[in-house]
């Protein structure tokens, strides 16, 4: 029962990731879940040091607070002028930094396990039960992460034309009376609170892939972004249960097996996409040239 739980985990996480990851991708903002993912420390530092308790919840408040704080620091340097890439460098650094400061300091005589904290393990998730009234409910992780997944199912399917607009061109969008900053700062905390209500149960490098390569291998195969979402939904459902199994015949990590046959599918749809892919374009030329 558990191998089920651990692919269900694995599957929501990449329909979580990948519906926001295909904005992200339009927008070449791929790298903030990962900046949000590091500079969350300082929030779980914080919530532990205020409510001096290690409650998943309080940490995940703590965390997701952050990781807006992140999300404003990162637009208020890039509308400054600096490029947007080296604002997600910058803020996600020195938050991340702040953070090992803070626990080294404070939280020297606590069990405050960073490894766990950013890089949990999902074989570990099955076992982190939640309990009513001495039912158990299934794993925590998955009522958290399926929470996050129908909350960016809402959203995005009451705002997809806004999404849309202001992803392809926010001129056009403002033009229209659309709020882009509203929009914007609602996306980027959808992207906080997935990644929050992810990496702690199924690690760090999951929720990044996620978000990333799904995304990007199927901005390789459409121009629609409806479609754009579900085929980046179908890769990384895919590679949730491949991973798996791969990772179960190599005794390997579970979360490297799902990105490493993510990142095959983008490899090979890299090679054989038929608009963008580097032989189909190789073939197509050739084809030209023979005829000519």
């Amino acid at each position: 029962m558990n191998d089920l739980w651990i692919i269900l985990i694995g599957i929501l996480v990449a329909w979580s990731c990948s519906i926001l990851g295909c904005f992200l991708v339009l927008r070449k903002m791929s790298m903030i879940g990962d900046a949000i993912s590091h500079s969350v420390l300082p929030g779980i530092a914080l919530a532990f040091l205020v409510s001096g308790t290690r409650d998943s919840f309080v940490m995940m408040m703590g965390a997701a607070a952050i990781g807006l704080v992140t999300v404003f620091l990162i637009q208020m340097f890039t509308n400054s002028g600096v490029q947007s890439d080296a604002s997600i460098g910058v803020v996600f650094t020195a938050l991340f930094a702040v953070g090992v400061v803070l626990v080294s300091t404070f939280t020297r005589q606590v069990d405050l396990d960073l490894d766990c904290v950013l890089y949990g393990e999902i074989a570990y998730a099955p076992w982190d039960t939640f309990m009513i009234n001495g039912y158990n409910l299934g794993p925590r992780a998955v009522w958290g992460i399926g929470s996050s997944f129908l909350l960016n199912v809402l959203a995005v399917g009451l705002f997809y034309k806004q999404f849309k607009i202001c992803s392809f061109d926010p001129a056009l969008a403002a033009a229209l009376g659309i709020p882009v900053a509203l929009f914007h700062y609602l996306l980027m905390g959808l992207v906080s609170i997935s990644t929050v209500a992810s990496f702690e149960s199924v690690g760090a490098i999951l929720v990044v892939g996620m978000i990333i390569v799904p995304a990007a291998t199927a901005y390789l195969l459409t121009e629609s972004l409806g479609k754009m979402i579900g085929i980046s939904m179908g890769v990384g459902a895919v590679s949730s249960i491949a991973g798996y199994y791969i990772a179960y015949l190599l005794d390997a990590s579970i979360a490297g097996s799902m990105i490493s046959v993510a990142g095959g599918i983008f490899f090979l749809v890299f090679l054989l996409s038929p608009k963008h892919g580097i032989l189909s374009k190789k073939w197509a030329r050739r084809k030209i040239v023979s005829e000519h």
